[in-house]
């Protein structure tokens, strides 16, 4: 399998992770609009949960690699990281 999006999905997945940790929407106003953050958070999710379905996709197939199975736990801890500040971002959207 070619490793080459899973871990340019897992590259991009850490950089947006941290940049919305960092500058992410506050109680008090500071940091991005809030409809940014949650663009970012819903791409991020998209990119890593493709590269994560990847990577199950290679473990079915024999000769599986210790990369792939790195990958694929880092891709998936990511999507969870954005699935979770997404809804976090969206119920800021209520009030």
């Amino acid at each position: 399998m070619k490793h080459s999006y899973p871990w340019l999905a897992l590259g991009l997945g850490l950089v947006l992770s941290l940049v919305l940790l960092r500058f992410g929407t506050t109680t008090t106003g500071d940091g991005m609009p809030l409809l940014t953050a949650l663009l970012m958070s819903e791409f991020g999710f998209l990119v890593t949960a493709i590269a994560a379905g990847l990577g199950i996709r290679g473990l079915m197939k024999p000769g599986m690699q210790p990369a792939t199975l790195t990958l694929l736990v880092g891709n998936l801890l990511l999507a969870a990281n954005f699935l979770r500040m997404g809804l976090v971002f969206w119920a800021q959207t209520a009030g």
